[in-house]
């Protein structure tokens, strides 16, 4: 695999570096740049299958490098100071991002996916800058066979638990099951208005109908009976106004 780091610390850049030829033995050729408008001339030339690329960079921004480059024909670990906002917002856009400093681990199972991921559609990095920006989520990116599907969460009425998988049920009755266990999806969903009521179950709070306090059973818009775990009855009810 042909990597570029694309950061303007160069410690960072160093690390990295350092870190790729020790762990990711599928790496066997890593180019180096802390100025993002080289490494955008360069792009081509090295043809990565893989590019580790800052977000905050003078001169061009990390967003502003793949404008100028696209069509994007490699795939992107984005690299990010922590701010849970930013976090958020990777989650949600299904995009990989890794926390500076760099964790070993994390950034073996960054190369890992890489290797069979497809590469980040426009769709995804628009809604990611706009989410950076401050504005607010409104869609969730899933991997489908054919892509990146993008789901309106207003449209989704609760999330189920399948062994390891997940199922999405949205209001036009269609099913969607991801390669995400219900841990994974309540990391990312729980940032908005959903929760998580059941070990089986996460359900948008928009789209419940009714709830019978007595058998702890939430009635969703689509007629589904979703029980409520004793312990999450209370939570539950907080965050409703109750007249």
């Amino acid at each position: 695999m042909k990597v570029m780091i694309i950061d303007d610390e160069q410690d960072s850049v160093s690390l990295l570096k350092l870190q790729l030829e020790k762990y990711c033995p599928q790496v066997h050729e890593v180019a180096t740049y802390t100025n993002p408008v080289l490494a955008a001339g360069d792009i081509a030339k090295i043809n990565p299958q893989l590019v580790f690329l800052d977000i905050e960079m003078p001169l061009l921004n990390g967003f502003e490098l793949l404008e100028k480059i696209a069509p994007v024909t490699f795939n992107v670990v984005f690299i990010t100071a922590y701010n849970q906002h930013a976090v958020k917002a990777f989650r949600f856009n299904a995009l990989d991002y890794l926390v500076k400093p760099v964790d070993k681990d994390e950034l073996i199972n960054a190369v890992n996916k890489a290797e069979k991921s497809m590469l980040p559609s426009g769709n995804q990095i628009e809604e990611l800058k706009r989410q950076l920006r401050g504005g607010s989520v409104t869609k969730i990116a899933v991997s489908s066979q054919s892509g990146i599907m993008f789901i309106t969460l207003g449209d989704i009425i609760l999330c189920e638990a399948s062994n390891n998988y997940t199922k999405i049920i949205l209001t036009d009755g269609s099913t969607h099951t991801v390669s995400k266990t219900l841990k994974d999806v309540q990391d990312v969903l729980e940032q908005s208005h959903f929760l998580r009521v059941h070990r089986q179950y996460i359900v948008n709070l928009n789209n419940v109908k009714h709830f019978n306090r007595n058998d702890c059973i939430l009635t969703m818009i689509n007629k589904a009976e979703i029980p409520v775990a004793r312990h999450q009855k209370d939570k539950l009810i907080e965050m409703y106004r109750v007249l």
